[in-house]
Parts: structure tokens; C-alpha cells; sequence
């Protein structure tokens, strides 16, 4: 029979444990809510989404972050919904492959790790990218249907919403608020966003933090003509 001080003893250590976890992870509303506005082909965003967001994924930093990815940039609509893409057809196309990845991986970091790939090998992302990170005949089925086009539309939408309105790409926000060009320390902004009650990742530490910072990156901006 189990008694009231052993049953007292095991709640307690239940609770050190669940209190003092090096892996415990916020709540989703105490997460930092970290948007990337992007276009594909753009070398500015392939350059955060392969080099910087990684940081966010590669380390603990995720147990605070809760990354949303929104491929449609500077890209426009036409009056009749036909998408204009600032690097041409090839862009309008991967940024169709991703909104289909988004939309057909469920797991934010699976999402990640599909476009990162596209984007480190955009031209022969076939061969590289569609086996081993997800559903390739989901994501084929979304990418030659309509279902595509109306995932792109929704993020037209979303980028057109936003407030302030978005000047370049990559554009980031952080619990809704841009960085504007202070892209080069990522990580120092996630844990200075963090208000939650869960302790900081270990990534936040001081001492840790210089070595994450990267050189300010090439940015496209709005009205800018690129040559094809």
C-alpha cells in the first residue's frame, strides 16, 4: 500500500523534474512569433532561409520560436489573379512548391529543412529535395492542381496586409514587429522577443551569442526591376 509521504515524495520529484527540464518547450502563446516574408530566387532570402534560419532550427532556440514561412515577396496580382513574379516564372514556381510544402507538411522543421533544400539547390531541387523530407505525391498533387495558386493568393494577401507595409525581402517580424535591416543577429532578437515563463534556451547565453551573427545581408526591394 502506498503511502501519503511516498505519495507526496513522488509528486514533488515530479515536479523538480518538470520545472527545472532543459528541454522544456513555451506554451504556444509565450512563443516569439517569427514570420519570414520571402520570394524564392531572390539572394537575400536564400541566403537567411539557408544560412540564418538554420540557427533557429539547428539549436534550442525552437523551444521558444514558432517560425512561419510566407513565400510570395514582392511579387504582384494582377486584375485578373494572374501572379507577376520579380524573378520571373522560375520564382512564381517555387514559390508555388513551397506554399504546396507548407501546406502538406504539418511539422514546422520538416517544412524548414524541404525549402531550405529548394532554395541551397534551386536548380536541380528535384533530384535533391523531393525524396527523404516529406509526402513527394501530396506535394506533386498540390503543385499541379489549382490548390497551388490559391495557397499563393492567401499569401499575397497576407503580405499585403501587413502593417507597416513590407519595403524588401527578406522582410521579418517578431511578434508581429519588422527588424527592418537588423537581420545580422537573429538569434540576440528571438531571446530579447522571449517574455514567456519558460527559462531562456542555452543559445541566449551571452558568451554564445556573438558567435551566431552574420554579415548584413543583399536585400530585394519592392519596386526594384530585376533582370531576368
Amino acid at each position: 500500500m502506498v503511502t501519503s509521504s511516498s505519495t507526496k515524495l513522488v509528486f514533488f520529484a515530479c515536479f523538480v523534474l518538470f520545472t527545472f527540464s532543459d528541454t522544456l518547450v513555451a506554451g504556444e502563446s509565450d512563443k516569439v512569433q517569427l514570420n519570414l516574408y520571402y520570394e524564392s530566387l531572390c539572394p537575400g532570402c536564400q541566403r537567411f532561409i539557408v544560412d540564418e534560419l538554420v540557427k533557429i532550427f539547428d539549436s534550442d532556440l525552437d523551444t521558444i520560436t514558432d517560425v512561419k514561412l510566407v513565400p510570395f515577396g514582392n511579387a504582384k496580382v494582377s486584375d485578373n489573379l494572374t501572379v507577376i513574379c520579380q524573378h520571373g516564372e522560375e520564382e512564381c514556381k517555387l514559390n508555388a512548391l513551397e506554399a504546396c510544402v507548407i501546406n502538406t507538411l504539418p511539422n514546422p522543421k520538416l517544412q524548414y529543412n524541404f525549402i531550405r533544400c529548394v532554395e541551397n539547390y534551386t536548380k536541380n531541387w528535384e533530384s535533391s529535395c523531393l525524396n527523404g523530407y516529406g509526402d513527394e505525391k501530396a506535394i506533386n498533387a498540390c503543385y499541379n492542381s489549382d490548390l497551388s495558386k490559391k495557397l499563393i493568393l492567401g499569401y499575397a494577401k497576407q503580405t499585403s496586409s501587413l502593417k507597416p507595409e513590407h519595403e524588401f525581402v527578406p522582410w521579418v517580424t517578431l511578434n508581429s514587429k519588422p527588424l527592418y535591416t537588423n537581420l545580422d543577429d537573429l538569434v540576440g532578437q528571438v531571446c530579447k522577443a522571449y517574455k514567456g515563463k519558460t527559462p531562456l534556451p542555452k543559445i541566449c547565453s551571452s558568451s554564445a551569442l556573438s558567435e551566431w551573427k552574420m554579415s548584413k545581408l543583399e536585400f530585394s526591394y519592392v519596386d526594384e526591376t530585376i533582370n531576368h
